[in-house]
């Protein structure tokens, strides 16, 4: 769906992490849009089609909120519940940079025939590092293993 409007967005955080292996389930997805007034348009066109809340624990289902391009470029950290489950939008994710910086350390991949975009394991590793939550710190020791595993095997 963020294909078929043509979002530019870098996917971060556990999601992106099981495109490389990662094993462990997420119930979100996060990501990190380019901030360009025009992709923050398709953004919004996106988030409508999927019926986008803003998500808070009093109201699970979400409060509605004006979805636009410009209502957007006005957070930096956008949580929602939409038709297709929890979505958090993060545009400076920290340790991660922005969406620019994101791209130049990704990769790419497709699902379901439509290209996606997921940052790099050790992009991941330095956003979870700078949150330093519990379940993060977890995801941090299994991810490295993973590149270290991933080391040895090119050596």
């Amino acid at each position: 769906m963020f294909a078929e409007h043509g979002v530019e967005y870098v996917l971060i955080g556990a999601l992106a992490a099981r495109f490389a292996g990662y094993p462990l389930l997420t119930a979100d997805a996060d990501m990190t849009p380019s901030r360009s007034a025009e992709n923050l348009g398709r953004l919004a066109a996106a988030l409508r089609e999927i019926d986008a809340r803003v998500f808070t624990v009093g109201v699970p289902e979400g409060l509605s909120f004006d979805c636009s391009a410009a209502t957007l470029a006005r957070g930096e950290i956008w949580n929602l519940v939409t038709a297709a489950g929890r979505l958090d939008l993060v545009f400076f994710p920290p340790g991660g940079g922005d969406y620019d910086e994101l791209l130049r350390h990704s990769s790419r991949y497709e699902v379901a025939g439509a290209p996606v975009t997921a940052a790099s394991l050790e992009a991941i590793v330095s956003m979870k590092e700078a949150a330093d939550r519990p379940k993060d710190r977890q995801a941090v020791a299994i991810i490295k293993a993973m590149l270290e595993r991933d080391a040895r095997r090119r050596s």
